[in-house]
């Protein structure tokens, strides 16, 4: 039993669009995945929130809108992770 070299491993070769501006990509990926921008926009808005309610002095609120921030940095985490796998079992 003689063994060859091992095939080479070459990946896959990615979908490209080269007429593609950023727009147009940024409107295919938020169809593609749209938990990931509506994520990002609600942990901006709660980060936001926190601060004014921190530069008013209720560190009370402050501190609650800061534990919902890292809750919303999880979920939209969490979006992108799952929007991530459900692309790769898609495409095989």
């Amino acid at each position: 039993m003689a063994a060859g070299p091992p095939p080479p491993l070459e990946p896959s070769p990615l979908p490209t669009f080269p007429e593609e501006g950023f727009a147009d990509k940024f409107l295919r990926k938020t169809r593609e995945n749209p938990l990931v921008p509506l994520g990002c926009l609600c942990t901006v808005s709660v980060l936001v929130y926190g601060i004014i309610c921190f530069k008013k002095g209720n560190t009370r609120r402050s501190q609650l809108m800061m534990r919902a921030r890292v809750i919303a940095q999880g979920c939209t985490f969490a979006a992108l992770l799952g929007g991530m796998a459900a692309t790769a079992f898609k495409s095989r």
